[in-house]
């Protein structure tokens, strides 16, 4: 199906943009995502104004020291000064022409640029401007975990011990995030006041609901718990509990578009954390930077390689500042094009899979009777910890509406109270099963698609067995009782058993390739049922503790492990560490788009003797049986012994036949601290079965683990037509008006389904102006990174310079790129208006 509508999987994005200057310029509007999963409540829908964030030329810190290798203090001071005169001089530009421009936030250190509210003139003196490298639409990006308050339990995940004998001491971890409750004891003595981004404030503390005091911003306390919490109920630790951590206040409390307040970050703030967690002093100079930077929140699907999030991740890297990111918990799409988040999809990044470590899940036997009949009888895990102590006969009831009133009638009266409560699973299935539990139901019976088990977080509101059952069953059982038929639910003693999914990729986890086809995620680590802290304190003054499922939590997972290598062998690199997490992973069963080079393995990781400056390859799309694509990247001895190394490409089981590779040079001798340059060349005579073929390179010093390196090989163009769809304009020929505009309105983009949910984003979009005669006028506007959906734009009759335009026939002319190295030209409309 090649269609650009909104699906049950995808974040597509809406842009109502006034091409030409005058007048008020319609807002930007990021649609919330309606992935319909059991991670995540609902995503608020976020206004984002006209926010745009301009690149410019001038070389960066990160990039001067990339090029230089080494900087003093002054140096860097004064290249952070360089960066911001060249910001001011753009400005002062704008301001000559009168247009005043006030920058939300200013970056100098990962990368040169500012981020501003920009009307349609700005942006298109912007373009013009020789110093300008590109302008890119702000992002909304949300927490990419769910959790709640919990009664500690049996079965939960913990971080456990990845490198016995090390803590992270000494190790700061910048943590990009909500607010952190700097006074919870599980966290006290390991957490710096830190930096608000958002607020602008003193410290990054968490923030409470400005219209809902009671809610207070959790996720940043429970990353924070994850990568340093001590002396926990029953010996809870974090994975690093030495380390210390650097809050940075990303994402907190927020106006959304319904005017109520929401918790999410944008990419702006995302990139302005990054510029200050390489900073944390604010002086311009990077000497203090941290070494780890974990990002907590995610971008859907926006697994863009060039944009400014990932060039603030590889500057960042420059400085020696690893950035760990979550995948994402987009779920399954693919094969060619993923659904990893951004920043994760960055080629600097280290991008997290989630697994399933809980060692067991609750289950019990559930029975649906109608009559003397039987319509369902199993034994079957249950979505929650909670399980019957006895068994359980109970009479059913359903809700009168949707929403958390809709287990109580008119008057208030429960309608629940007692009874089993059947409700369909829904987009918040943890909501629904809380507000039954909230109404006095004795146990809540889901239905629709099958969950995964224990797939509901732990939580003192829900203390009631929670179950799923089948949606004809269901139906059946309903029916039965609107018939006045006797009907009833019976559920049996619950006990413990032993996870199935242990150790598997959560269905929930995002998964590759990215925009440029390289492999991501990067590698897995637990991220189901994470036992960690929660914000405030019971009634009873005593600290509370939650569950944590998301990409978020095994993005910490890895951040942790990280500082643990790092308080082993402070000298590494960024690059280094990034080579040594990924390259000594421990291969699974799963698809490298699934989990990367495989499961975090602290320790081979901490004792690896190779490294290597990319953590995978992209080798692109097969364009034939005499297409060949050609790789390098550099590996280095990173040991205190001379090394024998041998290299060679493994591919996928069953496909091997199909590719031909070399590597040059496979064997190579590396004294200490040496490095030597790799070239693998793939040719493919033939398209195998598979749309896309993975594996990995291996560098394998003589008596030790080898490092592994995926890579990934597309065989299937996208198969799509156009990335250009449904171009009209509303009026084909109007006066001139900046107050009531002719609306421009196309799909840019593509979404469609073969082999799974395909996203097929835009990397440029451009709409020209030329006149009748096909005299070229200039740039109408230029977007980049859009990912698919419908877009807008307000003609008011003005041309680029903002001077009405003489009347007569005009023709728009659009061009949309791809993102991935399809070799193909770009995607190109025409439509015709006329001004009177």
């Amino acid at each position: 199906m090649r269609a650009l509508l909104l699906s049950a999987a995808l974040v597509a994005v809406a842009l109502l943009v006034t091409v030409s200057a005058g007048g008020e310029s319609p807002a930007t509007v990021q649609q919330t995502a309606s992935w319909q999963g059991l991670v995540g409540d609902p995503r608020p829908q976020v206004s984002l104004g006209q926010r745009m964030i301009v690149v410019l030329h001038t070389p960066s810190v990160a990039q001067r020291i990339a090029t230089a290798k080494y900087a003093t203090e002054a140096q860097e001071r004064s290249w952070s000064s360089q960066a911001l005169a060249a910001q001011q001089q753009v400005l002062t530009t704008l301001a000559t022409a009168g247009i005043g421009v006030h920058p939300d936030f200013s970056f100098t250190r990962v990368l040169d640029g500012f981020s501003a509210t920009l009307d349609p003139r700005a942006v298109a003196l912007l373009q013009s401007d020789t110093d300008v490298a590109g302008i890119y639409p702000v992002r909304a990006a949300f927490p990419a975990s769910t959790s709640a308050q919990l009664v500690a339990r049996a079965g939960l995940a913990r971080s456990g011990e990845l490198l016995p004998g090390y803590d992270g001491r000494g190790v700061t971890i910048a943590l990009l995030d909500t607010g952190v409750d700097l006074t919870h004891p599980y966290l006290r003595g390991h957490v710096l006041p830190g930096i608000d981004v958002v607020g602008g404030g003193d410290e990054a503390s968490a923030h409470a609901d400005p219209l809902d005091p009671g809610q207070v911003e959790r996720h940043g306390t429970e990353l924070a718990g994850i990568l340093v919490g001590s002396d926990g109920p029953g010996g809870l630790h974090g994975v690093a509990p030495k380390a210390t951590v650097l809050p940075i206040r990303v994402a907190g409390w927020q106006p959304d578009a319904t005017g109520s307040e929401a918790v999410y970050a944008r990419s702006d703030q995302l990139i302005a954390g990054l510029d200050r967690a390489v900073d944390p002093n604010g002086d311009g100079d990077t000497h203090d930077a941290a070494r780890i930077a974990l990002v907590g929140v995610a971008e859907p699907y926006a697994a863009f390689v060039d944009g400014p999030e990932a060039q603030a991740v590889q500057g960042a890297l420059d400085v020696n500042t690893l950035v760990v990111a979550p995948a994402g918990n987009e779920g399954a799409a693919g094969p060619t094009f993923g659904s990893v988040a951004g920043p994760a999809g960055a080629p600097a990044a280290v991008a997290v899979a989630a697994t399933d470590s809980r060692p067991q899940l609750e289950e019990a036997r559930v029975v649906l009777r109608r009559g003397l009949d039987v319509l369902y009888d199993r034994v079957q895990p249950l979505l929650g910890t909670v399980a019957p102590g006895r068994p359980l006969s109970l009479a059913l009831a359903t809700p009168r509406t949707g929403g958390p009133t809709g287990f109580f009638d008119a008057h208030g009266n429960s309608l629940v109270a007692g009874k089993a409560a059947v409700a369909p699973l829904g987009d918040d299935p943890q909501g629904t099963a809380a507000a039954a539990a909230g109404a006095g139901a004795a146990a809540v019976l889901l239905y629709g698609r099958e969950p995964a088990p224990g797939a509901l977080r732990v939580a003192e509101s829900l203390d009631v067995p929670v179950a799923w059952i089948p949606q004809a069953e269901a139906s059946a059982l309903l029916a039965a009782q609107r018939a006045g038929l006797d009907v009833g639910v019976a559920i049996g003693r619950g006990h413990s058993s032993r996870n199935g999914r242990l150790g598997f990729v959560a269905g929930f986890s995002s998964r590759g390739l990215a925009f440029d086809g390289r492999v991501k995620p990067d590698v897995a680590a637990p991220g189901v049922g994470l036992a960690t802290a929660e914000p405030g304190s019971a009634p009873d003054g005593s600290a509370l503790y939650g569950t944590l499922n998301g990409t978020s939590g095994a993005a910490a997972t890895v951040a942790g492990a990280a500082a643990l290598i790092l308080q082993m062998r402070p000298g590494l690199t960024g690059e280094q560490l990034r080579s040594l997490i990924v390259g000594y992973a421990q291969p699974g069963g799963a698809d490298a788009t699934q989990i990367g080079a495989g499961s975090l393995r602290a320790g081979a990781s901490g004792v690896g003797e190779v490294t290597a400056d990319q953590a995978a390859l992209a080798f692109g799309i097969w364009q034939g049986r005499h297409w060949h694509a050609t790789r390098t990247f550099t590996i280095h001895n990173v040991t205190t012994r001379r090394l024998q190394v041998s290299l060679g490409a493994l591919t996928t089981a069953g496909e091997s036949e199909a590719l031909q590779f070399v590597v040059k040079p496979d064997h190579v001798v590396l004294r200490q601290g040496h490095s030597r340059r790799i070239q693998v060349t793939v040719r493919a005579p033939a398209s195998p079965r598979a749309p896309v073929v993975d594996g990995v390179i291996q560098v394998a010093p003589a008596g030790s683990t080898p490092l592994r390196i995926p890579w990934a090989l597309a065989f299937r163009a996208p198969a799509t037509n156009s990335l250009l769809q449904h171009v009209a304009i509303d009026h084909a020929s109007f006066k001139p008006s900046d107050t009531s505009p002719a609306i421009l309105s196309l799909q840019a983009g593509n979404v469609y389904a073969s082999g799974g949910l395909q996203i097929q984003p835009v990397s440029r979009l451009d709409i020209l102006l030329y006149t009748a005669g096909g005299k070229y006028v200039g740039v109408m506007a230029r977007l980049r990174d859009l990912l698919p959906g419908s877009y807008s734009f307000g003609i008011t009759g003005r041309g680029p310079n903002s001077i009405v335009l003489a009347p007569g026939s005009y023709e728009l002319r659009l061009a949309a790129w791809p993102t991935l190295p399809l070799q193909a030209p770009p995607s190109r409309a025409k439509l015709r208006f006329r001004v009177e």
